[in-house]
């Protein structure tokens, strides 16, 4: 049962993901580039962590 859950659910989204590209692909662009950011900031902050417990935690 959570299996066909989960599969609708996946199908609302990718659904979803097509509509906003066909109707407002600028937007679309948007959170993408929105995305890629987000993932790059929490990557630099693991780096700087990780750098942070590399020098003993100074």
């Amino acid at each position: 049962m959570a299996v066909n859950a989960k599969k609708i659910a996946v199908y609302v989204l990718v659904v979803f993901v097509l509509y906003l590209i066909i109707t407002d692909p600028e937007t679309a662009a948007d959170y993408v580039q929105i995305g890629f950011e987000g993932i790059s900031d929490a990557a630099k902050a693991i780096g700087d962590f990780m750098t942070w417990l590399a020098n003993g935690g100074k």
